[in-house]
């Protein structure tokens, strides 16, 4: 299957709530590899590789996060080339 690759910021109240933990969960379960990492900003940094509806499930869970946070926004732009990434990881 076709491989893709997007990096998305996601905003709201996402530092400190398990955020990246519940990322890095999705990610396992939907077989997408990559990283969340926090941004100085209080965004939280996500670049995802899977298929594309794999990618699309995660973009519906990063709109959800986990129960203590708030998304305000979510941006997700195309990265090319795809990274080759071997798993999914909390930086």
């Amino acid at each position: 299957m076709e491989q893709a690759a997007l990096r998305f910021v996601v905003r709201g109240r996402v530092q400190g709530v398990g955020f990246r933990v519940f990322v890095a969960q999705q990610a396992h379960q939907l077989g997408v590899r990559g990283y969340a990492r926090n941004q100085p900003d209080g965004s939280v940094e996500v670049v995802a590789v899977g298929s594309g509806p794999a990618l699309d499930e995660l973009a519906l869970d990063l709109q959800q996060g986990p129960r203590a946070a708030r998304v305000t926004s979510l941006q997700s732009m195309p990265l090319a080339p795809v990274p080759a990434f071997t798993d999914f990881v909390i930086r």
